[in-house]
This record gives structure tokens, sequence and C-alpha cells, in this order.
């Protein structure tokens, strides 16, 4: 089988990254890493070599290039692991919605709150259109885990696309101290319990890189 590559970029601050990393860490598919620190002066010039997007993160499978999360994903459950997705139609379709959601939308939180795994920042970045964005995240978990995830914890009930898709949004909700219900704070604790997030956050722990754009000032 050809192998697979995947092309991310620093695991403390990348969410873009971290969602299709996620997603083919749960479905057990072996892949190396290529690690290209952003926002340095040769970030661009050595992310070109593999997308002339200039973005990370990229799978590379054979001559195939992908070089966006939620394509990365589908590519992933088309090809290797179709139950990264719900098995029904209707939760399926309704994974796909939020998914979706979460990758077109939430521009005040990504603004406000940028993912930073290493630090502690309670309160930081809080605006009221931020609160609307966190309002209608966990609305959208309230529901999934509701109506679809009874069976697991995770929105669907198993792993899907969705919960890599909201990842770094927990991890968002750690570093900013965000005030959470019982059932968002249970689907938080289940993705952080997660092996391969684990794996990430040690990862990201010992990074040196500082990116200014990511860190909040106290």
């Amino acid at each position: 089988m050809t192998e697979l590559t995947l092309v991310i970029g620093n695991k403390n601050y990348s969410s873009w990254s971290l969602r299709p990393w996620l997603a083919m860490q749960q479905a057990q598919l072996k892949f190396t890493e290529i690690r290209i620190p952003l926002y340095t002066p040769s970030s661009r010039q050595e992310i070109l070599q593999y997308s002339c997007a200039g973005k990370v993160p990229i799978l590379l499978h054979g001559n195939v290039k992908v070089w966006e999360s939620l394509a990365i994903c589908e590519y992933i459950a088309e090809n290797f692991e179709p139950n990264l997705w719900p098995r029904d139609s209707i939760p399926r379709a309704i994974a796909r919605s939020v998914s979706h959601e979460m990758h077109a939308g939430f521009q005040d939180l990504r603004n406000n709150m940028p993912m930073n795994c290493r630090a502690r920042l309670p309160g930081k970045g809080m605006t009221t259109s931020v609160q609307k964005d966190i309002d209608r995240i966990t609305e959208i978990w309230r529901d999934c885990r509701q109506n679809y995830g009874k069976e697991g914890g995770f929105l669907f009930g198993d792993f899907t696309i969705a919960d890599a898709m909201y990842a770094p949004v927990v991890m968002r909700f750690v570093t900013y101290g965000v005030q959470l219900g019982a059932i968002e704070q249970a689907y938080v604790d289940t993705i952080l319990q997660l092996r391969a997030m684990q794996s990430w956050l040690e990862a990201a722990s010992q990074e040196q890189d500082a990116i200014a754009n990511f860190e909040v000032p106290l």
C-alpha cells in the first residue's frame, strides 16, 4: 500500500493540523508526519514544496495531494475508514452539517481565543461575540450527544470526523477556562482522554516555538 504522509504545523498552535491528524490516529492508520513550524521566514517556502496552496495540513498519498483539513478527513473516510462517519444516513447528514459549520464559522472564537495548548489563560479573549460562538458550539454538542451519542462518549457515540473537527475547540475551552455544563464538560473530558490527544498535547508541550499571533497577552 502506498505510504501516507501528513504535513502539519506546530502542534501547540495549528488547529487545522490537529483535525486530520487526530482522525488518522483514531482510524489507526500508519503515516509519516512532517512538521513545519509556522510563521518563520522559511515556512511558506517549505510548505510550497508539498502544495501550491501554501498552507498546512497536506496529505500525500502516492501522486495524490489533498491540502485542506476536512477534505483530508473525507479522503481518509472514503479510502480507508468509512466508520469515520456515522453509518446511518440521518446522523451522518447531521455529522457532516456540524463539521461544515465548524469549518466555515465561529470566526470570533478563532480570532480571540487562538489554539494554544500549552497556555492557561482563563477569561482571556472573551467578548459578547465570542460568547455567542460558544453558546452555539455547546448547543451543537448537547444536541448531538442527546440525540445521537448516547451509546458512547463522542458526539455520535463512536468517534467521527465531527469529533476531529471540534477537538481544537476543546483545547480552546481548556486554555481559556470556558465554563461548561455537565454534558459539554463530559464531552471535553472524553476528547482529552484519547491516547492520540494525549500524545499530541505531550508533543505540543515540548515545542519551543512561540508565535506572537497566537499568544493572548496576560
